[in-house]
């Protein structure tokens, strides 16, 4: 990992809902807050949303990015959300060419616009839009070692002072987001979190056995009741492929009544 790289993976939460006050997500959004005071602001920032898949690897290249509002049947203001970064064509060049140099399928989209996995998060964390932001795309195989790999082939940039941010959310089943909380559901979202934390920041697992159990993830305590479908974990997988080492942050907070993690490496 270079030195002008910082990693981190954040629990975005429920579509806009940080944003509109609600008492689930106030936990969530003290804690982007502080942790935006306790990182170095970035120069520009790579975000890997939960919320956009490919066939390819896929960066946006947009120097004026749009806003999506991927999300359904909230209030009218969920949809005049503004967040007017400025995209960074230079860093989606050079994302694309260190995906190529590593044998990784990339492509640049100059159209699409960012997506509230990276809107949402962002602006609770830099409300004044003033930092260069572009996102890249999931592999839409959902293939744990492949997003490791393209972790890995980021790690590689050469781009002073980037922060690569994965946007997903370490807790993800919606059906038990409206359930109620049994002690079976407590467990089995305790599990996992625990899971998550040991094996990032395990002081005496060697990189190729964090790597194999992050691969191996579906064996893991809770592992499918927290992520039926795991898009919203790989941005995790992406984060730990460009660190390669183990985590120096591992935090939880309370989302919606479940807890869900932070992740980061920093130099």
């Amino acid at each position: 990992m270079q030195k002008s790289q910082q990693v981190l993976f954040v629990s975005h939460g429920g579509g806009p809902l940080p944003l509109l006050g609600d008492p689930g997500h106030w936990a969530l959004v003290a804690h982007l807050k502080q942790l935006a005071k306790d990182i170095k602001k970035p120069s520009a920032i790579l975000v890997i949303s939960a919320h956009w898949e490919n066939s390819v690897a896929t960066v946006t290249s947009s120097a004026d990015p749009s806003l999506i509002f991927d999300y359904y049947g909230f209030p009218a203001e969920s949809y005049d959300v503004a967040y007017p970064c400025k995209g960074e064509p230079v860093l989606a060049d050079k994302v694309a060419n260190a995906l190529k140099e590593a044998g990784i399928d990339v492509q640049k989209d100059p159209k699409r616009g960012l997506d509230h996995g990276v809107f949402v998060p962002l602006k609770i964390m830099y409300p004044d839009a003033s930092i260069p932001c572009i996102q890249l795309s999931l592999v839409n195989s959902l293939d744990a070692q492949e997003h490791i790999k393209i972790g890995k082939a980021l790690s590689n940039l050469d781009y002073d002072n980037l922060l690569i941010l994965g946007s997903g959310f370490s807790f993800h089943n919606m059906h038990a987001f409206f359930a109620p909380s049994t002690e079976q559901s407590k467990a089995l979202n305790n599990g996992f979190e625990n899971w998550l934390k040991s094996v990032l920041a395990s002081d005496t697992l060697s990189e190729e056995e964090r790597t194999q159990q992050m691969i191996n993830w579906e064996k893991a305590p809770g592992a499918r009741y927290c992520h039926p479908r795991e898009e919203h974990l790989l941005p995790l997988h992406v984060c730990y492929g460009v660190a390669g080492k183990k985590a120096q942050l591992t935090d939880s907070v309370t989302i919606l009544n479940k807890q869900a993690g932070t992740f980061g490496w920093f130099n």
